[in-house]
């Protein structure tokens, strides 16, 4: 098989320091690492060290004759298999979603057709200024793909997201996307020559067809106005995400939303409900499902064929209609998965109202979060998960770490039987 190879670009943050720990970690893991460095990122590591961790030059000067002959920005973003950006900051972020190319780090990221993975790194108030989340929105409409920062305390003082994740952490997300066999014991402290042969990898759903529904549904009211609800579909995509990384064959039906499809996914757009339940019974049969998807409780009646027009005032009636339950029509169906997992997303009474749904739908688990804030379209979730032996209750985290968690719980349901 050939050996993988990386486009590394560190950007100027503190966390820079990070990225020669991060090298060592996918060279451990079979990977070919390629750098470039931004001007301001020499300010905290020197170019030196990172060619003696890549073995290899260390590239960041745009008008370097002998670089641009023998190698060049376009070859440089298209030599790669995977460009990743880590630390990236504000500042880069927001030259990607402008589409400025100023020196070569986002020349390259402008002239490359590869999977662009970012990993930020700033100070909270930076990631939470609105013009970063909306540079991030952009990104992620663009096919960007964007790692959740960690949470904790920083090297200014203040505390919240906007901490680099832990190198393990990035490398396990790049072996995801590269469909590259991820062993966490390479990233101890022992060589990779003491590692014992046989050794198997962390692939606990190999094998197993995993079903995940996502977003939102639209349901037309007439051809230019629709009932929907706040899902971003960040979640299930997570989720989705998280099972092909523990060697799941993942079917993703997604509903409206701007998100790139997760590595070694199978995805599905629908649009309505009735789109939604088609595409899951063509899916079947599988192992589990995981309807995560905020299906649209009611469609309109009647939805005319042309735009419903002001009428002096008069309000036109609006007939609503049920849709279908997917969920329940799933724990009587012929080919009911093995585990069938529904989510809940509640306002109030969070268990309470688990617990009910749990005993209506006759699943096996029910997830339940707490929605009343902005945990739809935000970047962390809490779970309470409901089965009828109790509930585990997990603390909030980012939602692609609480997926993978899930998916381990998941992977270890039906390696029960």
């Amino acid at each position: 098989m050939n050996e993988k190879r990386i486009l590394l670009i560190v950007t100027g943050g503190i966390a820079a320091y990070k990225s020669l720990e991060l090298v060592r970690l996918l060279k451990r893991q079979g990977l070919s690492v390629r750098a470039v460095m931004t001007q301001s990122a020499t300010e905290f590591v020197t170019p030196l060290s990172m060619s003696v961790m890549t073995e290899d030059q260390v590239y960041g000067h745009m008008f370097d004759l002998k670089e641009e002959r023998e190698i060049g920005h376009i070859q440089l973003s298209r030599q790669a298999d995977l460009v990743v950006i880590c630390p990236a900051t504000a500042n880069i972020l927001a030259k990607m979603a402008a589409g400025i190319s100023d020196d070569l780090a986002t020349t390259i990221l402008l002239a490359t057709d590869k999977p662009v993975l970012a990993v930020p790194a700033m100070n909270v108030r930076m990631w939470n200024h609105p013009a970063t989340q909306r540079n991030l929105a952009q990104l992620r409409a663009d096919g960007v793909h964007i790692m959740d920062p960690d949470e904790g305390a920083m090297a200014c003082g203040e505390f919240g997201p906007g901490r680099l994740p832990e190198p393990p952490a990035i490398a396990e997300q790049i072996c995801a996307m590269l469909g590259h066999d991820f062993d966490a014991m390479l990233t101890s402290g022992r060589s990779p020559t003491t590692v014992p042969s046989g050794v198997p990898l962390a692939r606990p759903l190999s094998g197993q067809r995993i079903l995940v529904t996502a977003g939102p549904t639209h349901e037309a009211i007439d051809p230019v106005r629709y009932i929907a609800n706040r899902s971003s579909g960040r979640q299930g995509f997570a989720i989705a995400a998280a099972a092909a990384a523990l060697g799941a064959d993942v079917t993703l039906i997604a509903g409206p939303v701007h998100l790139a499809t997760p590595p070694g996914v199978a995805r599905i757009d629908v649009e309505t409900a009735i789109d939604m339940q088609a595409a899951v019974e063509k899916a079947l049969p599988v192992d589990a499902a995981i309807m995560v998807a905020a299906v649209a409780d009611w469609r309109a009646a009647q939805a005319p064929e042309q735009k419903i027009k002001k009428d002096g005032g008069n309000i036109p009636a609006l007939n609503l209609t049920e849709n279908p339950d997917i969920l329940a029509s799933l724990a009587t169906h012929t080919h009911r998965p093995r585990l069938l997992i529904g989510f809940a997303a509640e306002t109030e009474k969070i268990l309470e109202h688990a617990q009910a749904k749990l005993a209506k739908k006759g699943c096996d688990w029910i997830v339940a979060n707490d929605v009343s804030g902005d945990v739809m379209g935000g970047a962390k979730n809490a779970f309470h998960i409901v089965t009828k032996d109790g509930v585990d209750s997990w603390p909030e985290s980012a939602k692609d770490v609480i997926a993978r968690k899930l998916m381990e719980k998941v992977a270890d349901a039906l390696a029960k039987g």
